[in-house]
């Protein structure tokens, strides 16, 4: 087993139930380290937190759970990562509650590498996609570690852009991480444990839980220098990582798209109050004062990617703009049948550069 010696009295430490963040780093403070702790006198304990939790300190926790996380560790890409590890991410400790212990699994260079929190919309449109990952990609080639939550939509483009990056990604998730959530995402979950890294504060086994979603999301925006919102509606969960980040005093950013989205709304709320409008990769690197390691060869060719793009293949495009529009529009805009249109459509669609949405509208995505 390769794991520090006193990992058993923080992970006895944090399964202790009804022990919080919040009492365990007041119990830090007054002890020094878990092995102080648990070595303390119950009225020692009780002067810091209540008589019940310190009756369930002398206890301890459940030897099982300890027991099956220690297994856990002894894959050599698996680790627990404490606030008193040298490894422990540095902008994570400047937030106002730092977890005490992290679950990680992956490359562990990789938490001292600068980062990016690029978050969005579960329900993405194919232009909000392909924007994520392809800012997340050129920001990778920066040398910066693309951060965000794993679940469905922009979450899973930006780790997709992110380790086809020079640089990588991380997940944070909101279970245990011997659990995978969505479960849609197994593919990417098994490239993140091999080509990045995922992290968790919550023990082994835990479940999909609403609640622990929003409670991740400082994780993610704590642990970058700025936060990216792609694609977001007004009550988007999104919204809450990006405060977050404002009250870690972490850059927000975001990407203006359709005034007539749904999906845009919440990112021009964000601009509208003062958070960075994004066009490019450099407007990134300027906001969060990054100075990029280098672009790859073809890089230069991609990083004004997400706005415009080229109309080389036909002229359609020029009148399909971004919007989601519907043949009869493109038919009036063009001045061509419908019969034409319908054919320009197809083999757009199957070149990639344009997507069919319901309701027989179409959108470009290039």
């Amino acid at each position: 087993m390769k794991y520090a010696p006193d990992i058993e009295s923080w992970l006895n430490l944090n399964l202790i139930d009804g022990l919080g963040d919040e009492s365990i780093r007041r119990l830090l403070i007054a002890f020094g380290n878990p092995v102080a702790i648990f070595s303390a006198h119950t009225t020692a304990l009780e002067r810091v937190v209540k008589p019940p939790i310190a009756k369930r300190i002398k206890q301890g926790a459940d030897l099982n759970k300890i027991a099956n996380t220690l297994k856990w560790l002894e894959d050599p890409t698996n680790a627990i990562v404490t606030l008193a590890d040298p490894d422990y991410p540095a902008q994570l400790l400047n937030i106002t509650a730092p977890p005490p212990l992290l679950y990680f699994k992956g490359r562990r260079e990789l938490l001292q590498q600068p980062a990016l929190a690029v978050v969005g919309s579960r329900n993405a449109t194919p232009q909000g996609l392909s924007n994520a990952e392809a800012f997340s990609e050129a920001a990778s080639n920066a040398g910066l570690c693309i951060i965000s939550g794993m679940a469905l939509g922009i979450d899973t483009a930006a780790h997709q852009g992110g380790l086809r990056g020079s640089t990588s990604s991380i997940a944070v998730v909101g279970t245990g991480l011997d659990i995978v959530y969505p479960a849609k995402n197994h593919p990417l979950a098994h490239k993140l444990a091999k080509e990045g890294a995922l992290i968790s504060e919550f023990p082994l086994g835990t479940p999909a839980i609403g609640r622990n979603f929003p409670r991740r999301n400082r994780i993610i925006s704590g642990m970058s220098r700025g936060c990216l919102v792609v694609e977001a509606a007004l009550r988007s969960g999104s919204l809450i990582t990006a405060r977050q980040a404002l009250d870690q005093g972490r850059e927000v950013m975001a990407i203006p798209g359709s005034i007539h989205s749904p999906l845009s709304k919440g990112c021009h709320a964000l601009i509208k109050q003062g958070a960075k409008l994004v066009e490019s990769t450099q407007d990134i690197l300027d906001e969060i004062n990054f100075l990029p390691l280098s672009f790859g060869q073809n890089d230069n060719k991609r990083e004004e990617f997400a706005i415009e793009s080229s109309t080389e293949n036909t002229v359609l495009l020029k009148h399909l703009g971004y919007d989601a529009v519907d043949i009869d529009t493109l038919c009036i805009r063009s001045g061509l049948t419908a019969e034409v249109v319908s054919a320009m459509l197809l083999t757009l669609e199957l070149d990639g550069q344009v997507s069919s949405l319901p309701g027989g509208c179409y959108q470009r995505i290039q």
